[in-house]
């Protein structure tokens, strides 16, 4: 098991992070209106938190087996323009470490089901939410206090920014300009 020593060692070398959609920017919950149109909840502190990381200089990314115009929508929200479609998480860590010239080590990925411990185990940097399943948290390196959907990314933010300790210059920047 990673210490929390561990964990803030791995987060001050992470330059990019990658999120899990379900799970992770949302609740697992589904609301289905009477013609059978669906939606779900997002939380604007993570939106707050792609803002931190975006002005610390790390990018962040969706990838989820298939990418939504709700995702897409979301995406334009929190200004993530990285959005990846595809359950073969492995295969698509590769291609982007090859476009952006970086290593393993270098990426944080958040993720909360079986689906994602492949790609939890080969990066530097897992992180699982507080809801996630016990089999995606015992692989993770950090576990959120906050469950899905309801801030991680934002909790998640602060954490990788006060280990690499650009939090505070973060925080006023944010304070003085926004988002």
């Amino acid at each position: 098991m990673t210490t929390q020593a561990d964990a803030i060692e791995k987060a001050k070398k992470v330059k990019f992070v990658i999120l899990d959609i379900h799970g992770v920017l949302t609740d697992l919950t589904l609301y289905y209106t009477d013609d059978g149109k669906k939606s779900e909840v997002y939380s604007l502190h993570d939106r707050l938190g792609c803002a931190a990381l975006r002005e610390a200089g790390i990018e962040a990314a969706f990838l989820t087996s298939k990418i939504t115009r709700i995702d897409q929508y979301v995406g334009s929200i929190y200004k993530v323009d990285r959005l990846y479609g595809t359950s073969a998480k492995i295969r698509q860590l590769d291609e982007i470490e090859k476009e952006l010239g970086l290593t393993d080590e270098e990426f944080c990925y958040v993720g909360d089901e079986i689906i994602d411990i492949g790609i939890m185990r080969r990066v530097g940097f897992a992180v699982a939410p507080a809801s996630a399943t016990a089999e995606a948290k015992a692989v993770a390196d950090h576990v959120t206090k906050t469950p899905g959907g309801r801030g991680v990314v934002r909790e998640l933010a602060e954490f990788i920014l006060k280990a690499q300790g650009k939090w505070d210059a973060v925080v006023e920047k944010l304070a003085r300009t926004g988002y």
